[in-house]
């Protein structure tokens, strides 16, 4: 793309009038071939005064603009190898959180755990998104317009492709998630989190190129303690040569009384065997394969704002124990490297 990979923010072109105005201006760059400038416009004037139309405009550009990325691998990429584990996972502060640091993390463990990566206050802000985000999905689904659930809820339809839809929304509801990209309004406040606390950057310094997101990865949840849990990779669907980092912001207490993560804390260099017995899915790894393991299961405490970063080679489940009673409040936001960009996936520029 002609703008590069910056991911800073662009001021509102004077004269712009209202969502219109700024519309307007966002679809001139567009149409002249910048769009991430196009971007910048919707996200600075929306930080000012949050707009249904832009949100919805915003999930249109970010889904239309991966079509213009050059995915030729912006330079040679060693591979991420696996590194003797620690005996402890280490714990990072915001500031320790660096591209070094990560690819350290995700060599030695798996896994990089990010403490306080954003206050309390707006984690319990984002939580109540998810809930606003959800009840509109559920009153759509009963058949509300798109003028009531809009901007928490507004079902994203993709350019045509090969992409792995089919009934997945409704799947993933019953599991007490939606995607984020059909909830305008938590796109917006997730990327523009993003941006502001240096994750954009981060990835894009990692990846050497600027990422993009799956529309079909990237989620709201809240996880009941009665949910299923099975053991996996992601790479057993994504891929195992994809480049990929996903971000797992926890938003509520969890790990004791609600769900958290049960995890594999080393690298893996491949996937492991997949749908053997005792797996609930072809792409799900039996306990049994997980008990051969030299490695221990661990199961962290997380508190509101703390993140896990993971790649698709991670081996991970949902952590659950019969006495837990409350729900988990998570986002899930899976970021690629375009030039290793899954099949199947529906692209979404960050």
């Amino acid at each position: 793309m002609q703008d590069g990979a910056d991911v800073t923010t662009t001021a509102v072109p004077p004269g712009s009038n209202g969502s219109s105005g700024v519309v307007t201006s966002a679809r001139r760059q567009e149409a002249d071939g910048q769009p991430l400038a196009a971007i910048r416009i919707l996200m600075a004037a929306n930080r000012d005064t949050p707009d249904p139309r832009i949100e919805e405009e915003l999930v249109r550009l970010r889904h239309e603009a991966f079509a213009t990325v050059d995915r030729h691998p912006p330079k040679p990429f060693p591979p991420i190898v696996a590194e003797p584990a620690g005996e402890r996972l280490p714990e990072l502060s915001p500031s320790e959180l660096t591209p070094a640091s990560l690819r350290a993390g995700l060599a030695r463990h798996g896994c990089v755990v990010v403490r306080e990566l954003i206050p309390n206050d707006r984690a319990e802000k984002l939580a109540g998104g998810i809930d606003r985000a959800l009840s509109a999905f559920d009153a759509g689904a009963e058949g509300a317009a798109g003028s009531e659930t809009s901007p928490w809820y507004r079902a994203f339809t993709p350019q045509p492709g090969n992409y792995r839809i089919g009934g997945r929304r409704n799947w993933m509801r019953t599991s007490g998630s939606m995607w984020t990209v059909d909830s305008p309004r938590m796109l917006f406040e997730v990327l523009d989190l993003f941006d502001e606390i240096g994750i954009g950057q981060l990835l894009t310094d990692h990846f050497g190129e600027r990422p993009a997101l799956s529309a079909n990865k990237c989620n709201l949840r809240r996880v009941r303690p009665d949910t299923d849990t099975n053991w996996h990779q992601d790479g057993a669907f994504l891929g195992a040569d994809v480049r990929s980092v996903n971000v797992w912001l926890g938003l509520s207490h969890c790990g004791i009384d609600a769900p958290g993560l049960d995890i594999v804390p080393r690298r893996f260099d491949d996937l492991v065997e997949s749908g053997t017995e005792g797996a609930i899915f072809d792409w799900s790894v039996s306990p049994r394969v997980v008990e051969q393991i030299d490695s221990p299961v661990l199961r962290p405490e997380f508190a509101p704002g703390d993140a896990l970063l993971f790649d698709h080679l991670f081996l991970h489940r949902t952590g659950l124990d019969p006495g837990m009673t409350q729900e988990r409040h998570a986002i899930e936001t899976w970021f690629f490297a375009p030039s290793s960009y899954p099949d199947g996936q529906i692209p979404i520029i960050y």
